[in-house]
């Protein structure tokens, strides 16, 4: 018979829980945890000291305090400031690095405009990117600790070693990003890297359009296009981490040579290529992804037949996948990032009119279509929560290891 959890185990579990709902829920008194996590008033208490004492939160009389009787409950409130990760998101047409606070606030970014059309040297890219994120290191506070970092890759990423197995727009196969960055920054956390999708995801599902829904499907477009799958409130990962990539689902036989070697990809007839031979805008490919769609869905706006029959074109496309991701996962919601977001926007009525057709009509009567909420960040935003993960599983010991190697957890 196994043994049941120790009380160490669950008392570790707690710190984690209490920690997550702050960081994703926002400052709560200790009424409120109480409430929300099935736990006695002097346990939250003994929790939140323990966090405390370890700096990973904070507690302060409420800011506009209630008019309530007697005193009121302290909220808990996450160390931004002091505790944060680093958030890296490598795309087609930029590089994009983020200092985020616990609580998911991002204190300090910067971006660079990369030309990744073709073969990318990694060490020029890690060199690039370490460099991005020390201007951000350098105006943390002396106090402040770094607790993760993860990258977000528009490729097939292994799960466990972190392989990049291949990328083929960025056209980088069988590279380890994240340990040859973790060497160049020599802050002491490994770099976690998982695909920029599968991340926005993550992003969507608990601070975007996702929240609240347990079954939901990402499609993000950035030249190529990826997917991530959140089923029974978690990412679905596969076998060795490659699930999700909807980009490579057929959808048009015979149609398009896709960069996977395949014809009639999703990708390959929705993508920003495709996008642009329709519409007649080979001049846009001088511009990043997101403007040479955007550009399409205006003038299509203002009444461009050519730019309309072209997004109509990749709807058509576009609503053959959703249906078939419907008609398999049944999620309760669809959400469109990056350049898929336009698309969509452009071309709502004919997805939504293939769906209506091609989608099964239980599966399909109660999902619903979105836009990211988060916006062209959703991939940054994904990679700082995969970041976080460690110490929110593990609160005490994760900080403590950071500060120093031989020093116990607090409270232990």
């Amino acid at each position: 018979m196994r043994a049941g959890p120790s009380q160490e185990d669950i008392r570790r579990h707690n710190l984690g829980t209490l920690l997550r709902y702050v960081h994703v829920r926002g400052p709560a008194s200790r009424a409120t945890l109480a409430e929300s996590l099935g736990l006695n008033r002097s346990t939250i208490m003994a929790l939140t000291a323990d966090l405390t004492a370890a700096g990973l939160v904070r507690e302060e009389l409420p800011r506009s305090p209630g008019r309530r009787a007697g005193r009121p409950s302290l909220v808990v409130r996450p160390e931004s400031t002091r505790v944060y990760v680093l958030a890296f998101d490598v795309g087609v047409d930029r590089l994009a690095v983020a200092r985020v606070g616990l609580g998911g606030v991002v204190l300090d970014r910067r971006e660079a405009p990369h030309e990744g059309r073709g073969p990318v040297e990694p060490a020029e890219l890690v060199a690039t990117l370490a460099g991005m994120a020390r201007s951000l290191v350098r105006k943390a506070g002396r106090d402040a600790v770094c607790v993760g970092a993860a990258l977000a890759f528009p490729g097939i990423v292994r799960r466990g070693d972190d392989v990049i197995r291949f990328g083929p727009n960025l056209r980088v196969g069988d590279v380890t990003l994240g340990e040859m960055l973790s060497r160049r920054l020599a802050l002491g956390v490994p770099v976690a890297v998982a695909n920029d999708a599968n991340l926005g995801a993550i992003a969507e599902h608990e601070r975007g359009a996702g929240v609240g829904y347990d079954d939901m499907v990402y499609l993000h477009g950035d030249v190529g296009v990826g997917g991530g799958i959140i089923v029974g409130g978690r990412l679905l990962g596969g076998q060795d981490g490659y699930g999700g990539e909807v980009g490579h689902m057929g959808v048009n036989p015979g149609g398009r040579m896709c960069s996977c070697g395949a014809r009639g990809c999703l990708e390959s007839e929705v993508g920003e290529r495709t996008l642009l031979t329709l519409a007649g805008r080979a001049d846009l490919t001088g511009v990043t992804s997101r403007e040479a769609v955007r550009a399409i869905v205006d003038a299509a706006d203002r009444g461009d037949v050519v730019a309309r029959d072209a997004l109509h074109q990749v709807g058509t496309w576009l609503g053959r996948g959703v249906a078939n991701l419907v008609n398999i996962f049944n999620p309760g919601l669809v959400v469109f990032g990056g350049t898929l977001r336009d698309v969509y926007l452009g071309s709502a009525a004919q997805v939504r009119s293939v769906l209506a057709t091609e989608g099964m009509a239980a599966p399909r009567e109660r999902v619903r279509l979105r836009t990211a909420q988060l916006g062209d960040d959703t991939t940054l935003v994904g990679a700082a929560e995969f970041a976080f993960a460690d110490v929110l599983a593990d609160p005490l010991h994760v900080l403590a290891r950071l500060r120093d190697p031989e020093e116990e957890p607090v409270g232990s």
